[in-house]
């Protein structure tokens, strides 16, 4: 395991804007790969917050950019059963406001003296889902994970042709949030569109299972898709850099 450095940073984004985004990565010398960290739709809060320190003890320089920073103050979040207080900020989302938001932390990790620039992934849960999707189709990355990422279909499928990296999704089987058509209609863009997948469904979680903050909470079902998570970045964000390595 790695000793970690918390930072807070300030992104300039493409539009003129400015973003908040909270950073954990090792204090080792070197670099390491990165990763994307997508909120969800109640802020960059103490559990998105604890998931980035999770991913960087493994070794990674992680970096969650508050997406809500047009229509919110900094370090805005929202309690998990105050989901009304978010609709304005979720309704002001644009699909190019948040690509300026993607550019600008990818190009922020890329431009890291503590970050490899070609070993870069994102994760993302629910409205982070999504995100991670998107921005899998906009930037240069080597893996994107989207936990019970909803509305991908019908307007982001389209993008499954511009994929650059293997997907990993994982969806609640007690979802009633995302509708069985609709993850259908998503596995079905990116295997028309001859990309890498793993599709995993679990039957008896609900949305938010992976959020031991939230009532759907579901610590099986979190310790199983955060353990294939975990092989999913080594496989392909960390392998070259073992590779480079083992290679000195």
């Amino acid at each position: 395991m790695h000793s970690l450095a918390i930072e807070k940073h300030t992104l300039a984004v493409g539009d003129g804007s400015s973003m908040h985004a909270f950073v954990a990565r090792p204090t080792d010398k070197g670099s390491f790969p990165g990763v994307l960290l997508f909120q969800e739709a109640f802020g960059v809060n103490a559990h998105i917050r604890d998931v980035a320190q999770r991913i960087a003890l493994e070794g990674y320089v992680v970096i969650a950019p508050e997406l809500f920073h047009r229509s919110a103050a900094p370090g805005f979040e929202v309690p998990y059963d105050a989901f009304p207080s978010v609709m304005p900020h979720l309704q002001a989302l644009t699909e190019k406001g948040l690509s300026d938001d993607i550019r600008a932390s990818y190009e922020w990790l890329r431009d890291s003296s503590h970050v490899a620039p070609d070993r870069i992934g994102s994760i993302g849960f629910c409205m982070g889902g999504r995100v991670s999707f998107l921005a899998n189709s906009i930037v240069g990355l080597r893996a994107a994970v989207s936990f019970y990422g909803g509305s991908i279909a019908p307007a982001l499928l389209p993008r499954a042709a511009h994929l650059h990296a293997p997907m990993l999704f994982f969806w609640g089987g007690l979802d009633k949030h995302i509708p069985q058509e609709q993850i259908r209609s998503v596995i079905d863009a990116v295997k028309a569109a001859g990309k890498p997948y793993i599709n995993v469904e679990i039957s008896d979680a609900d949305h938010g299972f992976f959020c031991d903050a939230r009532p759907t909470y579901n610590p099986i079902a979190a310790r199983e898709a955060w353990s294939l998570t975990l092989s999913f970045f080594q496989a392909h964000v960390k392998k070259a850099d073992e590779r480079s390595q083992a290679a000195r």
